[in-house]
């Protein structure tokens, strides 16, 4: 004998016309309408939470901590200027740069003058091999010297705050 099988669906298009002669109970469209509900629900809290976490931190930010600003190192204090002596670097195509530096010292660094030999080192492996345009434009030269200076303030570990080029010559 053959089974036979029967799918019971919700309420068809076009009316109350029901097949199989059951009755389907309207608590589905209740339930489907719950978790929209929950949903939307959870979305107001969470976006709710994140307004409120957002606005704590800014008034943490301006009212506890003192404007908001962190606390920022002092300045270092200016010392002595110590002058480095020329010396003549090969440029790109046989060409040469007379460079000279003054370091300038802070504070910190002591009466004591520090070995000028990495200064040296550093100027040397940043301006060799390059070519007498950029040596010579003014805005790669600036860009060259800040390279410089951020360098010797690493090297030297703070006791350089700036350099100075006190003698540029090219041919």
């Amino acid at each position: 004998m053959p089974i036979e099988q029967r799918v019971v669906s919700g309420p068809k298009i076009g009316g109350s016309n029901k097949i199989g002669g059951g009755s389907v109970s309207a608590t589905p469209a209740v339930e489907a309408e719950k978790p929209a509900k929950k949903s939307r629900k959870k979305l107001l809290l969470i976006a709710g939470a994140v307004v409120l976490l957002a606005g704590g931190a800014a008034a943490y930010l301006l009212l506890g901590k003192g404007g908001g600003e962190p606390a920022a190192e002092p300045a270092p204090v200016p010392g002595a200027v110590l002058t480095v002596e020329p010396v003549s670097l090969n440029l790109a195509e046989g060409h040469y740069l007379r460079l000279g530096l003054a370091l300038q010292l802070t504070e910190e660094a002591g009466e004591e003058a520090p070995d000028t030999a990495r200064a040296l080192d550093l100027a040397i492996a940043l301006f060799s091999g390059r070519t007498v345009a950029e040596v010579s434009d003014p805005a790669t030269r600036d860009a060259l010297t800040a390279e410089l200076a951020h360098q010797l303030a690493e090297a030297y570990e703070g006791e350089v705050m700036d350099v100075y080029l006190t003698n540029y010559v090219t041919q």
